[in-house]
């Protein structure tokens, strides 16, 4: 399959009465790495042109040509000197100025008789008026000698031939509820991003990325706190509203009040996430009970109410369902259980008794779409992108599980295969996707999704983009992710074990191979209390999983049940993770859609007990077929997969596309991400495609974003004292000093692996906000291990790191801030 690169393949015609056109026109490679800068984030904001440079229009012209060509200064334009009068006769004082009303394509219009035509694209100061440089290369050609029946010919050029280097920039990485300001109620908000867009400016950076900023309310607690588990993908965060932008309430004590409750909450080192939503919850629902009627009079919320409420009433109606029967689990809501529109709509009837409780969300959700409006505006008018985050899953308690139930596998959970941060897999706990009902209306629910995204980013990040090639999906029956198998996937079938010369037993492979030394290793003192409870003795030393235990989730559950207040919680929970190994001690899964023919050899099956109990022939056998399975007989398949879905996606905006490739990377990842123009995510940390224990950022590809670490790791300084063997060959392999590494990561050692980064050839070099003051001694915190945000290994996670300087003293700090902007500009990265 060939694809024409780039979003700008149109033709324009208007205002051409003609009959004769004749088109010389030029195919844009798919894989073209300057296609990128015909994205949103390029073309529309950090090239975007502010005034048109218009061209005396010629009615007598015949000839038109075009250049696509978005990568410019703000005060020049493309100019074309050439061999004809009409083009100056290569003069460059007499060049054709083109025209930027069609930006990115630039157009000029004039006359040639029959004959041959050289010419040359070349950059104009606007300013100066002048020429200030040719492009590069050939001289290009067209010829009007046998065309005298034409009455237009219109010749595009792909791209202007740059003397430049490939452009480049920096970009940092915050979540919005890490900003901290003097006047935020506890947590970032997205009033707050305008002066994280001002410090970039200030330093050079030209990109602001953030995490998902979807609400997430679910149970009203801090478990809430996972950004990542929305409740749904077009409802904004309640949490990231500015309260005082929405009203003040006329009680000005009572108001007086919220503001002294905010201002402690802000001082907390870290988000008390309960207390802040239940204050800001509170503000919210007195200004509305204000100011209801004004409100829903307003024209303005009615036009969004009117472009929203596809989704808007709906998530409405899940707010107050969830909060009348105490949970976000819809199957539990009776006749509400299953979503029928016109029971939602009876429900939010405006005629209807109880309106408000429904309006108030659409109140919150109209005013976060003007907060977070106005930082995206404000970003795009200061030049710096702003990256939003597409979760790969949605959550399984959502508006949009309970509305469009078929496009989901309700039955199976989300995650992703084990790793060194994680070495027994994660679980995200969310559904997985039915493809193949979405492809049935060319998949609008993500077309709608990401349209919604973007009205405020102009580039986002896919999370877990290999989810497109193929998810790592986890039966309802297992906690752990260990248990899980790729989906799609071609499974191992019975002939072929046999001949790999693997005798099939399934008792063996696929069931849970338990012996007594095993239940000595795991539960010492407790072997006779966990082999009375939880086994069956079988014939010698072997032992079976009674049927009220056989799967985790009900170890999970049985075990929960036992966590009393005076139960010894480090010895259940022992006996709980001795019990999830036993359950995974197998070394087949079998397939449940081929009538028991078909197996996918269970992942890292070479550590288990089952496996070093085995023959040294069937240890070789399973070890091939291993290997085949994972790492050979899925490839092109899950390319094609891929190819599929991911072209529908991308094509749904003109977005800049980033792709967080990490973990286990299939080896056709690479080359749909390249033929797609998405960029690829390098982390130094954790290097693809190769034995090496680290990556050099020198090495990278430009289409690609280079990053020291990202929030699901330790900061640089986290992680520099976590293992000092490790550390210490960092130090003198990567970065190429002698000696004993230091003990602890000082600024000198955080500014080189920053410098490594951003001496790449990466088209993006983007840092976290921690590691980039770890570079200066007055700035970073003192506890490294206190900036991380998550921990992908603990499922129940609080998400509640705050930056230790707020934004107003960031931006004051005028010897960092130099420094961090001549850093930029020595390695090429203003843009």
């Amino acid at each position: 399959m060939f694809r024409n690169g780039g979003s700008h393949g149109r033709l324009l015609l208007a205002g051409l009465k003609i009959k004769n056109l004749n088109l010389l026109d030029a195919w844009r490679p798919q894989q073209d790495i300057d296609n990128p800068l015909l994205s949103q984030a390029f073309a529309g904001n950090l090239f975007r042109r502010v005034g048109s440079t218009k061209t005396e229009s010629d009615n007598d012209a015949n000839v038109r040509l075009q250049l696509i060509a978005p990568r410019i200064g703000h005060d020049q334009s493309f100019c074309i000197v050439g061999s004809s009068n009409a083009l100056g006769g290569w003069n460059p004082e007499h060049c054709f100025i083109m025209s930027d009303e069609q930006y990115p394509i630039w157009q000029a219009k004039f006359r040639l008789e029959a004959e041959d035509c050289e010419y040359k694209y070349g950059i104009y100061d606007n300013t100066t008026k002048r020429l200030l440089e040719w492009e590069d290369g050939e001289n290009r050609y067209f010829s009007m000698n046998g065309r005298h029946k034409i009455d237009m010919l219109i010749k595009t050029d792909l791209k202007f031939n740059y003397t430049l280097s490939n452009w480049k920039g920096a970009g940092m990485a915050i979540p919005v509820f890490s900003i901290r300001t003097n006047n935020s109620w506890g947590v970032g908000e997205f009033s707050d991003i305008k002066l994280l867009i001002d410090w970039a400016v200030k330093t050079g950076l030209k990109l602001v990325q953030i995490l998902p900023i979807n609400d997430t309310v679910a149970t009203h607690t801090w478990t809430d706190s996972y950004p990542y588990a929305a409740i749904s993908v077009f409802a904004l965060h309640p949490i990231y509203l500015h309260p005082p932008k929405v009203g003040l309430l006329e009680d000005k004590v009572e108001n007086q009040k919220y503001l002294e409750e905010a201002a402690r909450l802000n001082e907390l080192p870290q988000i008390d996430y309960e207390a802040v939503m239940k204050l800001k919850s509170a503000y919210y629902k007195k200004v509305y009970d204000q100011d209801n009627r004004r409100f829903l009079n307003d024209p303005a919320f009615q036009v969004f109410f009117e472009q929203n409420k596809e989704w808007l009433r709906p998530y409405a109606a899940f707010s107050r369902l969830r909060d009348l029967h105490k949970t976000p689990d819809f199957t539990q809501w009776g006749e509400h259980a299953h979503y029928r529109k016109d029971r939602i709509d009876k429900l939010t009837d405006p005629a209807g008794a109880d309106f408000d409780h429904y309006a108030v969300h659409y109140f919150i959700q109209y005013h976060l779409h003007r907060q977070m409006m106005e930082a995206a505006d404000y970003a795009r008018e200061k030049g710096v992108v702003l990256k939003g985050d597409l979760p790969i899953g949605i959550y399984r308690n959502s508006v949009d599980a309970w509305m469009e139930p078929h496009l989901y596998n309700m039955d199976k959970q989300a995650g992703a295969p084990p790793d060194d941060y994680a070495i027994s897999g994660q679980n995200w706990g969310f559904p997985t996707y039915n493809w193949e009902e979405m492809a049935r209306d060319g998949y609008h629910w993500w077309r709608q999704r990401l349209a919604k995204m973007a009205t405020y980013f102009d580039a986002y990040r896919i999370d877990h983009i290999l989810g497109f090639f193929r998810i790592w999906e986890i039966p309802w029956h297992s906690v752990e992710g260990l248990m899980g198998t790729f989906n799609p996937a071609i499974p191992i079938y019975r002939s072929e074990l046999s001949a790999y010369g693997l005798f099939f037993d399934y008792d063996r492979y696929c069931r849970p191979y338990i012996r007594e030394y095993m239940l000595d290793e795991l539960f010492g003192e407790d072997i006779r209390e966990v082999a009375r409870t939880y086994l069956n003795k079988g014939e010698h030393d072997f032992y079976y999983l009674k049927e009220a235990f056989d799967t985790q989730r009900k170890v999970e559950e049985h075990i929960a049940l036992l966590m009393n207040a005076d139960a010894d919680k480090e010895r259940l929970m022992k006996i709980k993770y001795g019990l999830f190994t036993l359950i995974g001690n197998v070394l087949l899964l079998e397939d449940p859609t081929t009538n028991g023919e078909g197996f996918h050899p269970r992942i890292a099956l070479h550590f288990t007990y089952s496996f070093k109990e085995l023959d040294d022939a069937s240890k070789a056998a399973l070890d091939k077929i291993y290997i085949h399975y994972y790492y050979q007989r899925q490839e092109h398949f899950w390319r094609d997969k891929a190819m599929v879905k991911l072209p529908a996606i991308i094509e749904a905006t003109n977005m800049l596309v980033c792709g967080e490739d990490l973990g286990m990377v299939p080896e056709c990842v690479p080359g749909v991400m390249d033929e797609l123009g998405i960029l690829n995510l390098e982390i130094q940390r954790m290097p693809k495609g190769t034995s090496a224990e680290f990556g050099h950022p020198g090495h990278t590809k430009y289409l690609s974003v280079v990053s020291p670490s990202c929030h699901d790791m330790s900061t640089i300084r986290g992680w520099w004292e976590e293992d000092k063997n490790r550390t210490q060959r960092f130090y003198n392999n990567l970065l190429g000093h002698h000696g004993a590494a230091p003990q602890f990561c000082e600024p000198w050692v955080s500014r080189e692996m920053v410098l490594q980064h951003l001496h790449s050839p990466a088209m993006w070099a983007i840092f976290p906000i921690q590691d980039l003051v770890a570079m200066d001694e007055k700035l970073r915190v003192q506890n490294p291990f206190g900036e991380r945000i998550n921990e992908p290994s603990n499922p129940k996670h609080y998400w509640r790191f705050r930056f230790h300087i707020s934004m107003e003293d960031l931006l004051s700090k005028d010897d960092f801030n130099i420094v961090l902007r001549d850093l930029i500009r020595l390695t090429g990265r203003e843009g």
